[in-house]
């Protein structure tokens, strides 16, 4: 009788674990809502690039970079309404070049002409943003 209950007890509180975990906010501050989570992933990315490359955060820097646009990519992808509004190909674009530039270069400064790219899809989504939502 004792051991039953107490695998009932066990059960129950692994339950509620896996569920708090689970609901809780991700490592990234995104929150689920679009705008706040673009200007999230957005602020980080420009934090990214305003430090200087031999600055001892940058690696802090850029891991948590990683992890927003690994975050937001995976929360919005598959969302059908968002996929028409310009901010979020914007955002798109501008995830997949830094993306693609930490996968195959980690290590090496941004090129300027990179950044320039960069810097003016984060204008285009800033506007985008005002103007459609």
């Amino acid at each position: 009788m004792f051991k039953r209950l107490w695998s009932q007890l066990f059960a129950l509180v692994l339950v509620v674990v896996v569920g708090l975990v689970g609901c809780s906010a991700s490592p990234g501050g995104l929150v689920g809502n679009y705008r706040q989570d673009t200007m999230t992933v957005l602020n980080s990315m420009k934090a990214v690039l305003a430090l200087p490359d031999d600055s001892p955060d940058k690696a802090a820097a850029q891991s948590l970079a990683r992890l927003n646009i690994n975050d937001f990519a995976s929360r919005y992808r598959q969302d059908p309404a968002l996929t028409k509004l310009s901010s979020f190909t914007s955002m798109r674009t501008a995830l997949n070049s830094l993306a693609a530039h930490y996968a195959a270069y980690p290590n090496r400064p941004l090129p300027a002409k990179l950044r320039t790219s960069l810097e003016q899809k984060f204008k285009q989504i800033e506007s985008a943003l005002q103007r459609n939502m």
